[in-house]
């Protein structure tokens, strides 16, 4: 189930606000917010419900074990172990077919894949499993002794299957007290709203019209360029889109979760890029992984490499991601030194230029899983073994030009600025106009959805 389709938004959606909101007591909500949560889940993937059971119980024992036997061998022990258990089920479900592969490869061998399907948000459930694990060892939350709550924490269905990474710290005195006022729950619609018209309105027709372009076996200069810029709208409202949705839910259910996107496309390098784009992946990655390994203070160099591999990793089993985190890597790593005091003397829209071409062609890398169409790509892109434009191309560029403009306007705060100060200076299109705006985003959403048959979840892939 996703968020963006009619069942969610006409039964799924409206059933479980109304059954949440009918008591205030916290246990009640918890538990409805706990089956929501494993319905929702299992409405996609009902076989692997056992295994978010899992992952619950045993992140829920590991926090006990550790708070018990707190900064002695056992706890210890207990935090090594549970890291094992939460990365070894990642590495099974996620990495197995690709390991089998490359150990294939490099010995000649005929080992059989497991080809296990990848369950829905394990990704993100594990990593926020970790996170409260290490963190309790760490001695920076204290344990969570109810398994309702945490069953809460580790299965809420907003942010269960596409993020934003929620951590423990975020959530924790509202798992044990909450109040869901007017003011919040009129917030979060309106969030939700602005999510859902990002990724019908959006991305959808972003992604269409990617799919068209680079969907097929042959295509121009013109079109490699025009379908990776479409595809760069495209994840960028799916995904953002998604978040403000999540957030949305959250906040209609008495939870504040972290931003995950503040306006990623105004950046002028890519470390403020990084800063701005899947906030709650990238402060995980420093938090966990970075400052541990020495940070800034020790092997800087090495550490973010290693930081970036794996984030490419994290996205996906195939080479081509693993490619994208080091090529990020290698930007990232002349950013912090040889061009430390470069960057920043340069004029603001070459450096805002600069960002969004490596960006593009980032993207481009990230598209392409398999190896061969993408250097076809890279070819291509760059006038090499191809034509420099073909008819449907630049007759989509026209009929879609003014949805290019639409998409480069919503990338910025533009909309949400001039939107505020209006509800600020007139009392009148507060009240009115406000709420019109969110109906009618409601309702084009609607209508979209009921005509349109394309409507993916880039991120539920990983």
């Amino acid at each position: 189930m996703v968020f963006s389709s009619l069942m969610f938004l006409c039964v799924f959606g409206p059933l479980v606000l109304i059954l949440y909101n009918l008591s205030k007591n916290i246990t009640y909500k918890n538990i409805i917010l706990v089956a929501a949560s494993l319905f929702f889940y299992a409405w996609g993937e009902a076989m692997y419900i056992p295994l978010l059971l899992f992952a619950v119980l045993a992140g829920y024992g590991a926090g006990l074990v550790i708070d018990r036997y707190y900064a002695r061998p056992a706890a210890t022990a207990a935090m090594i172990l549970a890291v094992i258990v939460n990365l070894g089920l990642l590495g099974v479900f996620k990495y197995a077919d690709f390991f089998v592969d490359i150990v294939n490869n490099a010995l000649s061998l005929t080992l059989k894949k497991p080809s296990l399907a990848l369950p829905l948000g394990i990704s993100f459930f594990t990593f926020q499993t970790l996170s409260y694990i290490i963190d309790v060892y760490r001695g920076r939350v204290r344990v969570q002794r109810s398994l309702l709550k945490f069953a809460a924490y580790v299965s809420m269905f907003p942010q269960l299957v596409a993020g934003p990474i929620v951590r423990y710290t975020d959530i924790a005195g509202s798992l044990s007290m909450r109040r869901v006022s007017a003011k919040n729950f009129s917030a979060g619609a309106k969030r939700f709203a602005a999510g859902l018209c990002k990724k019908v309105v959006l991305a959808n027709n972003a992604g269409e019209i990617c799919t068209m372009l680079l969907g097929g076996p042959v295509y121009t200069t013109a079109s490699s360029w025009l379908g990776i810029i479409m595809y760069t709208f495209q994840i960028y409202f799916d995904f953002s889109g998604y978040s403000d949705m999540a957030i949305g839910l959250g906040k209609m259910l008495g939870f504040d979760f972290p931003e995950n996107f503040e306006y990623p496309y105004i950046s002028k390098n890519i470390t403020e890029f990084w800063r701005r784009w899947h906030i709650s992946l990238s402060s995980f990655f420093r938090d966990y992984v970075y400052i541990p390994l020495g940070g800034n203070r020790r092997s800087a160099v090495r550490n973010l490499f290693v930081v970036w591999a794996l984030t490419g990793l994290w996205h996906g089993a195939s080479w081509n991601f693993i490619i994208w985190g080091l090529f990020y890597g290698v930007l990232l790593f002349l950013e912090k030194f040889p061009l430390k005091r470069v960057i920043p003397k340069l004029i603001s829209p070459f450096c805002h230029i600069y960002t969004m071409f490596f960006v593009i062609m980032g993207w481009g890398i990230f598209y392409f899983t398999d190896i061969g169409e993408l250097w076809l790509f890279l070819q291509h892109a760059f006038g090499v073994g191809c034509d420099l434009y073909d008819l449907t191309t630049v007759s989509t560029l026209c009929t879609n030009l003014w949805f290019i403009v639409l998409c480069l306007i919503a990338m910025t705060p533009i909309p949400s600025v001039v939107f505020n100060y209006m509800c600020k200076k007139s009392k009148i299109f507060a009240v009115v106009f406000e709420p019109l705006v969110v109906i009618i985003g409601f309702a084009l959403s609607f209508v979209l959805l009921v005509g349109n048959t394309y409507n993916p979840f880039l991120y539920f892939r990983f």
